[in-house]
């Protein structure tokens, strides 16, 4: 009797795969693993959020001071926002399937001692091992959703599906973070995690596809990743940082020039590198480098849609956290039933720009709605109308950025292509939030010097803010609808202007 050939072995334990049906849909186990991944990003998306609403219960239950505080936030942000674009290349190089699952797996294991956590420093280190898990899943995405669907208009559907979980996950977050911490305990927005981390892994064993990257085929870039690492690292460290400390504070400065500096390092060490991390070519492609424009202001509106109308609500308004998060349920809805419905048959029909520019342009004006809210501003009348533009805005728009992103993109590289667009997401929503709130502050006090109340002084520099929010997403309308050149989804040739 013969051994048994090893491929044969490899093969009996690799999850089942499902032919194409000849009409060209994607079979039922895309789908059922396109819920996975969503399912598995959807956490990672909630917990950017869902931190916000318990932070003043964790500062007095672990004896945070107000100042330490941001850690439990930063901690998150350094990591999740430098990892990654090394997580994507690896997901090109390593598998994608086998990135997601081992940051998944780092991610419920983090939750596990957040949860648990009895002193400050459990807490901002399990933040910061959430970060690198919460890397890795985002980064590989969008690139096993593009190798699982090749279908033009199953593509379509599938995108609108991540789309609403990317762009609506914050607000679900908000909502979520409200009533886990009202019901519950602070220390359930993390637990929560675990179940849900433990269902993804289980299920991605068997509905991901194996991976297909041929480890022989290509080295890490390690000069590269540390260069990259490093100063993704001090940009969101001097981002974050710059209200509290002072933007032109020595502190800033110094973090921001040594990310310039290690930046300029990594490009020209790419550009001479054999096997670069990030092959400086993929800037040449036009789609995604406009598309990382229009994301960098788009994730700057949306950033600062969320934050700054829960100050609206809470500090102005004065409403408890459980009823701010239940005022972004209505555009939560409203961006689900565009995202899951109605984007992909825009998309099938009109191409991919006039739904993005119709989509970031809602949005504008959502953000200007809000810019008019007086102190006594009724829900119903002067938020609740923004809300639903915003909700209906982002659901269009978002499905059609990525897919202009990732339109020419080689499916050897899709991994590096997602993780460029989630750092430009990732960056944008960072900058742009800091710059509202630096816009906010200075208003306030200029109006406060005036002599105005203290809540004219803080609702006039929201007002300032929503107006340089909702010119962001203007902006990025009018560069996506003048430059962006998608290719046709039923042809080669690129969309008519």
């Amino acid at each position: 009797m013969t051994a048994p050939d090893s491929t044969e072995s490899a093969r009996a334990t690799e999850p089942p795969t499902v032919d194409e049906p000849r009409d060209g849909t994607a079979p039922r186990s895309s789908w059922l693993a396109l819920y996975v991944v969503c399912v598995g990003v959807l956490m990672i998306v909630l917990d950017q959020s869902i931190v916000n609403v318990a932070l003043p219960s964790i500062r007095d239950d672990l004896g945070f001071s107000q100042a330490s505080l941001a850690w439990v936030v930063n901690a998150y942000l350094l990591t999740y926002g430098g990892f990654l674009l090394l997580c994507g290349r690896l997901g090109d190089l390593r598998g994608n399937r086998r990135v997601f699952m081992a940051g998944t797996t780092v991610f419920t294991l983090a939750s596990v001692a957040c949860g648990l956590a009895t002193s400050t420093t459990v807490l901002v280190v399990g933040r910061v091992v959430q970060g690198l898990g919460g890397a890795a899943v985002t980064a590989v995405g969008l690139a096993l959703i593009m190798g699982l669907f090749t279908d033009p208009g199953e593509r379509a559907k599938a995108m609108g599906v991540y789309g609403f979980v990317l762009s609506g996950g914050g607000a679900i977050g908000v909502l979520l973070g409200g009533v886990l911490t009202d019901a519950l305990s602070w220390h359930w927005i993390f637990l929560v995690n675990v179940p849900i981390g433990l269902t993804v892994l289980l299920a991605a064993r068997s509905l991901l596809p194996t991976d297909d990257a041929d480890e022989a085929s290509g080295r890490l870039d390690v000069p590269g990743a540390v260069l990259v690492t490093a100063a993704l690292m001090l940009a969101v460290a001097g981002i974050v940082g710059g209200d509290s400390a002072g933007w032109t504070s020595g502190r800033t400065v110094a973090l921001l020039v040594g990310s310039a500096v290690l930046f300029a390092g990594f490009i020209g060490w790419e550009a001479r590198s054999a096997q670069p991390l990030v092959p400086l070519r993929v800037f040449r492609l036009r789609n995604l480098s406009v598309s990382q424009v229009v994301g960098i202001l788009w994730a700057g509106a949306m950033f600062g849609w969320f934050f700054l109308t829960a100050l609206y609500l809470q500090d102005v308004r004065g409403l408890p956290a459980l009823q701010v998060g239940l005022a972004f349920l209505p555009a939560s809805l409203v961006q689900g039933v565009c995202s899951l419905w109605l984007s992909d048959r825009l998309v099938m029909r009109f191409g991919v720009r006039p739904p993005m520019v119709a989509g970031l342009s809602l949005a504008g004006v959502g953000l200007l709605l809000l810019a008019t809210a007086p102190v006594d501003g009724a829900f119903a009348l002067h938020v609740l109308p923004s809300m639903l533009m915003l909700g209906l805005g982002a659901g269009i728009a978002f499905n059609p950025v990525l897919m202009a992103a990732t339109g020419d993109v080689e499916p050897e590289e899709a991994g590096l292509a997602s993780g460029v667009l989630n750092t430009a997401f990732m960056m944008g929503g960072a900058l742009g939030l800091a710059a509202l709130v630096a816009v906010s502050g200075a208003r306030s006090e200029s109006l406060l010097s005036d002599g105005a109340s203290r809540l004219a002084a803080l609702n006039g520099g929201l007002h300032a803010a929503f107006v340089l929010g909702a010119l962001a997403a203007l902006a990025a309308a009018a560069i996506g609808g003048l430059l962006l050149r998608p290719k046709s989804l039923t042809s080669s040739e690129p969309e008519g202007d």
